[in-house]
């Protein structure tokens, strides 16, 4: 599911709301979530699951083609843990 479908399924089950306020909303949702993994903040979605950042420290890697050493900087990545009920529904596991 991609943005736009989400904002279209959210609109078609709410028909007292405009599509453009949906969509606002659900915007303001993923930038406050952007904006809290920025600031290495933890979101959690109760059920949904967790974003987190994990950080990597710098390593030294190699070129795939060439196989000489390359240095890797640190950086930081996105993270994503899943809540047991998106789990246990992923597994066929009922209410």
């Amino acid at each position: 599911m991609i943005r736009s479908e989400l904002i279209a399924k959210i609109a078609e089950e709410n028909p007292h709301l405009f599509q453009r306020d949906v969509e606002k909303i659900v915007n303001t949702i993923f930038e406050e979530i952007i904006e809290a993994m920025a600031r290495g903040d933890r979101v959690e979605l109760r059920g949904f699951g967790a974003f987190s950042v994990k950080k990597r420290d710098a390593r030294t890697g190699r070129n795939p083609r060439t196989g000489t050493s390359v240095a890797v900087e640190e950086k930081h990545v996105p993270f994503f843990k899943t809540g047991k009920l998106l789990r246990d529904r992923l597994n066929g596991a009922e209410e």
